[in-house]
């Protein structure tokens, strides 16, 4: 079953001991915004997957964050967050791993549940095709002895 939540409130999210923050629903506005996003754009047609999911993970992030804390720049003191400081943030190798555990993987659960209960290949909502070339002629039985 699909819950919704209907509040659309902001949650905080645990990205390591110490260091949480504060970020929008996912909508689809969000990642509609997201996917046009200049930065994702940009990305060249030979990136790996890897560059893509990167790039497109910041871009999220940077309309995503809205509070965090338990951040701070080099000399300790906290920082808001802001372009640089998020895309800093996201290249933090476990930071990145839990961003998209937490938020943005939800919404990829809920894309694969949906592609889970395609049409039945078979019957009268046919939603997928033959792919095997038909027999050239009828098989031969072997001759019972």
């Amino acid at each position: 079953m699909l819950t919704l939540d209907l509040t659309n409130a902001p949650r905080w999210h645990d990205l390591s001991p110490g260091v949480r923050v504060q970020l929008r629903p996912l909508t689809t506005a969000l990642m509609v915004a997201t996917r046009s996003d200049p930065a994702v754009e940009a990305v060249s047609e030979e990136a790996s997957d890897e560059e893509r999911a990167v790039a497109f993970a910041k871009a999220l992030a940077r309309r995503a964050v809205l509070a965090w804390e338990g951040i701070g720049d080099a000399d300790g003191k906290p920082i808001d967050p802001g372009p640089e400081a998020i895309d800093a943030l996201l290249d933090v190798w476990p930071i990145f791993e839990a961003f998209q555990l937490t938020y943005v993987s939800k919404g990829l659960l809920l894309e694969q549940e949906k592609n889970a209960s395609a049409l039945s290949p078979n019957g009268s909502s046919a939603g997928a095709s033959d792919i095997a070339k038909p027999a050239r002629k009828p098989a031969r039985t072997a001759r019972r002895g």
